[in-house]
């Protein structure tokens, strides 16, 4: 019976630890921000002039599916940056996982050729207010701040097994003036680590 009660605590912590309950929701208006990138410059929302919206992404160096979709991340920043900017975000305790730490970080902007800002959350105090799970996980805003898509960039880690691309497809809808559908999606992506 204790093993079962274990049990059925865990599965639920588990649940409470991925489910996004807190943070921004569809509708919601982002707070600015500001963070250091690998240019060892500060960045924020607020950088941005005359931009439709931001494609704000929480991932990092050492996730298989974050790596998975590095390319994809790129291509977006190229197809859609000058109107919808990517800002992408490490959320990972550096103490944790040392192969996300700021060093880290830069060596592998370096080697990908990230042609977007990446920038560290650090002390974790941007992943919690958006609600961010996962590594990846999208938020798209539009030119006021306010999002307008949560959840994963497409339905596969392969590139090659894409049927739905859920967030070019938001885009394209708010590039029509219409509301993204669906507005969200499931995250897929490692849990973001948490300092100890």
């Amino acid at each position: 019976m204790k093993k079962i009660l274990l049990g059925l605590v865990c599965i639920a912590a588990l649940a409470s630890a991925t489910s996004n309950t807190s943070g921004y929701q569809i509708g919601d208006t982002v707070d600015d921000f500001s963070l250091m990138g690998v240019d060892d410059k500060m960045h924020s929302l607020n950088d941005y002039d005359d931009v439709k919206g931001y494609i704000v992404i929480f991932t990092c160096n050492h996730c298989p599916y974050s790596v998975a979709y590095e390319d994809r991340i790129i291509a977006l920043q190229t197809k859609y940056g000058k109107d919808y900017p990517v800002i992408a975000i490490n959320p990972n305790d550096p103490i944790s996982y040392p192969s996300d730490n700021f060093a880290n970080m830069k060596v592998r902007a370096e080697e990908k050729g990230f042609n977007f800002p990446y920038l560290f959350d650090d002390g974790q105090k941007i992943f919690p207010k958006f609600g961010a799970t996962k590594t990846p996980h999208v938020f798209l805003l539009d030119s006021e701040k306010v999002v307008q898509y949560i959840g994963a960039i497409d339905n596969s880690t392969k590139a090659d097994k894409v049927t739905k691309t859920y967030l070019a497809d938001a885009i394209g809808a708010l590039q029509t003036g219409a509301k993204p559908n669906p507005a969200s999606t499931k995250a897929i992506g490692c849990g973001i680590k948490v300092a100890k």
